[in-house]
């Protein structure tokens, strides 16, 4: 200790850098030097816009797609606005969401992973089966500017069309009705998704699939795990499949059975 006090009156240098360095302390604490800043409150679409990233970056990077045009979409669609108003705040969760009638909003990532599979470029005129809440159709529409989309239960299909008006994507072509047969005066098509679990592929949407075109679908009984399948339609007009990824969707709904 004697040591130290002598160097302190010994050696000006010391001296003057340990007066200096309780000047500047006292000064921070008189003018308030090294507050932190109240955080700034987010706002509703702030929050949902932070919710939205934390949602690609954990939930579709992090389990493998790559794609940046799908991950762009995944960025830039408002999930929040296709799920029922009690839900928003669930919009981004790992999980999918009931919108009414039996039907859902699927899981962010499989809305990615059936996207990336399609390999879209920007110009493909894609047909989806099972609008649902409209979701995987504005994802899309980020995509390519040829959307079409169809469902088979009005309520849903009325919501789905002004939800999609509402956020943007006029553009979208939908139509109410029975999807297996598909959209027969607007085909062929370069790739069609299939949202609804089938026992099997619907063969119109195969004779509505451009030759070097490709269909996603969920194939497998209701209420079971089904296999999320990908048809290729090859130049000769043959099919090559391949099987992706266990999924559980629900059931692909025909007309006899929306109207009961």
């Amino acid at each position: 200790m004697k040591r130290t006090v002598c160097l302190f009156y010994r050696v000006p240098q010391l001296r003057f850098a340990l007066l200096l360095s309780l000047w500047i302390l006292l000064s921070g604490l008189l003018f308030g030097w090294g507050k932190k800043e109240t955080p700034k409150t987010l706002d509703g679409e702030e929050v949902f816009t932070r919710d939205r990233e934390r949602m690609v970056v954990t939930q579709i990077e992090a389990r493998g797609v790559r794609d940046p045009i799908v991950l762009s979409a995944l960025r830039k669609v408002p999930r929040h606005r296709f799920v029922p108003k009690s839900l928003e705040e669930r919009a981004y969760d790992d999980t999918p969401l009931p919108i009414g009638y039996g039907q859902t909003i699927s899981q962010p990532y499989i809305v990615a992973y059936m996207t990336e599979a399609l390999q879209l470029k920007g110009t493909e005129k894609v047909l989806e089966i099972g609008t649902g809440s409209g979701y995987q159709a504005a994802i899309l529409a980020e995509i390519t500017p040829h959307v079409y989309t169809i469902e088979i239960i009005p309520e849903l299909a009325d919501r789905a069309r002004k939800t999609l008006n509402e956020a943007g994507y006029r553009f979208v072509k939908t139509r109410q009705g029975d999807g297996y047969f598909g959209w027969e005066e607007e085909s062929p098509f370069d790739a069609i998704i299939v949202t609804a679990a089938a026992g099997h592929v619907p063969p119109p949407l195969l004779s509505q699939l451009k030759a070097g075109g490709k269909l996603i679908i969920p194939l497998g009984g209701p209420y079971e795990v089904q296999m999320l399948t990908l048809v290729e339609k090859m130049q000769d007009g043959t099919f090559r499949t391949n099987q992706l990824l266990p999924v559980r969707f629900v059931p692909f709904v025909r007309k006899a059975e929306s109207s009961q």
